[in-house]
């Protein structure tokens, strides 16, 4: 499948050998246990280790990471939980890492979990390949990228040559540009990382994340963690997230050209400042996004006058509601800052595009921003 073009990969990707009067795509299998007799050497035993449902949905996500190659997926609960697992699978009392400092708000949770297992932790921003700067004897380097909610790209291939130099393993946080958009392990990286509960799955229905690498030894300490922790997913959440993947191409391919009309729509806006969409291609991301991605996200950031401003403009959406996370078919927004925790203004507002018709959009979002200057 290395040859065929993104949209029939995801349709076909990770479907079992076809077997007459059987579903295509198996429906979930609900199971703790399976009949195992005598030794238990079959792919099947107990709940927590394995599921067909997960075989099928990490054969489809390692199609999609690296076509035509050798991968092993690890699906997880939640986004939070393979990022957790890459990083306390790999790291021990006395190393340290690298992560960024102006990545997702989670981050700095288990940037205190690890500091109190003894892990030293650096932290750089993602522009300018900032994070080169403190690979010296590190276990391993988290990149994110674009970074969220910032939107800013670092050079991945860059920074792995320089951390490979080092021994330095690295992680690639893929969440806002899906498979579709950027490959790390074509980049050089060791693990791609992603929260498939946004662009992925993009329906905003169900929580789900996962690892994929090229290095089985790697993997097996992700597998590991994983039923140790028991952060699995819930077999309907696999099965939903499966059948979700056939429609990535459709999906990505309208939400990135919704996210570049809308871009450039703000472009020169009198109300809005601090427009960020690596796609633009005077944004300061652009360089390094056209290298490295096949496209661009479906988020586009800006920042309004203060919060009120943000506040009214909010309200006054019709097409997108006020709600946080990103990558669905439905446009959302939110003013970030009223989490905490992001370095952002008052009146930043990270939207998310969804696959409404541009037209439609960019005349709701241009009706709401003048709502919310006259205050009306």
């Amino acid at each position: 499948m290395s040859t065929m073009g993104d949209g029939t990969r995801a349709v076909r990707a990770g479907l079992p050998e076809p077997q007459q009067y059987e579903p295509t795509l198996p429906g979930p299998v609900f199971a703790a246990h399976f009949h195992l007799s005598g030794e238990p050497t079959g792919p099947y035993t107990y709940g927590r280790d394995t599921n067909p449902t997960w075989t099928h949905l990490e054969r489809a996500i390692g199609e999609l990471e690296a076509p035509g190659e050798s991968v092993e997926t690890t699906v997880f609960a939640s986004g939070m939980a393979a990022v957790s697992a890459v990083l306390l699978s790999q790291v021990r009392t006395g190393d340290a890492v690298v992560l960024p400092d102006d990545g997702y708000q989670a981050l700095p949770l288990v940037r205190a979990q690890l500091e109190a297992y003894g892990v030293e932790v650096r932290t750089a921003p993602t522009g300018g390949d900032a994070q080169l700067a403190l690979l010296e004897r590190a276990k391993l380097l988290w990149i994110e990228t674009p970074s969220n909610p910032g939107l800013d790209v670092c050079d991945v291939r860059r920074l792995v040559e320089a951390a490979h130099a080092g021994g330095t393993l690295v992680a690639v946080d893929n969440t806002l540009a899906t498979p579709l958009g950027q490959r790390p392990l074509e980049l050089g990286a060791d693990f791609s990382v992603a929260s498939d509960t946004k662009g992925m799955t993009g329906h905003g229905d169900l929580l789900l994340g996962h690892v994929t690498c090229r290095d089985s030894e790697l993997a097996a300490g992700v597998r590991r963690w994983r039923k140790v922790v028991g952060a699995i997913p819930g077999p309907m959440e696999a099965w939903l997230a499966h059948r979700s993947l056939a429609t990535l191409e459709l999906r990505v391919e309208r939400q990135c050209a919704n996210a570049l009309a809308l871009a450039e729509a703000l472009v020169g806006h009198p109300e809005v400042s601090g427009l960020r969409y690596p796609g633009l291609p005077t944004d300061p991301s652009y360089p390094n996004a056209v290298r490295q991605m096949r496209r661009f996200g479906s988020v586009v950031s800006f920042v309004l006058a203060d919060r009120g401003t943000a506040e009214r403009f909010l309200a006054a959406l019709r097409l997108a509601e006020d709600a946080t996370s990103f990558g669905g078919v439905r446009s959302t927004a939110e003013r970030r800052a009223r989490w905490g925790g992001d370095a952002v203004p008052e009146g930043f507002i990270r939207f998310s595009v969804g696959a409404e018709n541009a037209r439609d959009l960019v005349a709701d979002v241009e009706r709401a921003l003048a709502e919310a200057v006259t205050g009306s």
